[in-house]
């Protein structure tokens, strides 16, 4: 059984919706070389519950997900430690402030875009990774690792989905959706407004995890279900 196959009954054992593998030389790599994407689905029914602002239950979900990704990509980092690899696992949810980023908005790699190097989906209009089944309804992890793993998913999808759609910027509250429909190699930023978004919630949800979480644009998202990106 290749590392690989071992990976996958691990992500399988653990739970998770999917896993892909990529090459990359962003710093945030330690110079190891290669990725591990780990996707978590979250519950239909909390995100359902979104209406125009975020429920009690969608926060602590959100945290729950969060700490169980950390935990899987922790073993998985331990099975590639047992096998003679090294490894650096990337926070689910962690914001680094940086001289150029004080407020944090970015952490130490986009768990985005690894997802789309590993041809899993693609970057949605709403600034969210659209799954190639489970749409923006999922959480991602990174594991960075040494161990010279093979990139299962040569092409990547591009973003036919969000072309005719605009429902995400219409519905969000903090008009930081800038209307955009993503293209390879654009900055994340480049579809939103991170600072209009993180005051919005801090000031409109502050009784809701402290403003922490949102999710309306991804409850409005009609990408869902068992679909594959066009």
């Amino acid at each position: 059984m290749t590392i690989q196959q071992r990976l996958r009954q691990l992500a399988e054992k653990q739970g998770l919706a999917d896993m892909g593998f990529f090459r990359t030389d962003h710093p945030g790599s330690g110079g190891l070389g290669y990725g591990i994407t780990l996707v978590a689905r979250l519950s239909d029914a909390v995100v359902d519950e979104i209406t125009d602002r975020p429920t009690h239950s969608y926060f602590h979900h959100y945290r729950t997900v969060n700490a169980y990704l950390d935990r899987c990509m922790l073993e998985t980092g331990l099975l590639l430690q047992q096998q003679g690899w090294r490894y650096i696992p990337v926070g689910a949810s962690q914001s680094i402030p940086t001289a150029e980023d004080p407020h944090g908005f970015h952490g130490r790699f986009p768990h985005k875009q690894g997802a789309c190097l590993a041809a899993l989906g693609v970057m949605g209009t709403n600034g969210l990774f659209l799954h190639r089944r489970y749409g923006p309804r999922v959480r991602l992890g990174t594991v960075f690792t040494d161990c010279p793993l093979v990139e299962e998913n040569p092409q990547l999808l591009e973003n036919r989905v969000c072309e005719k759609c605009g429902r995400c910027v219409s519905a969000c509250p903090a008009n930081a959706i800038k209307g955009v429909v993503y293209q390879r190699g654009m900055p994340e930023f480049s579809l939103i407004d991170p600072q209009a978004c993180s005051q919005y919630m801090k000031q409109a949800f502050q009784k809701i995890g402290r403003g922490a979480v949102c999710g309306i644009c991804m409850k409005v998202c009609p990408y869902t279900g068992e679909k594959a990106v066009p």
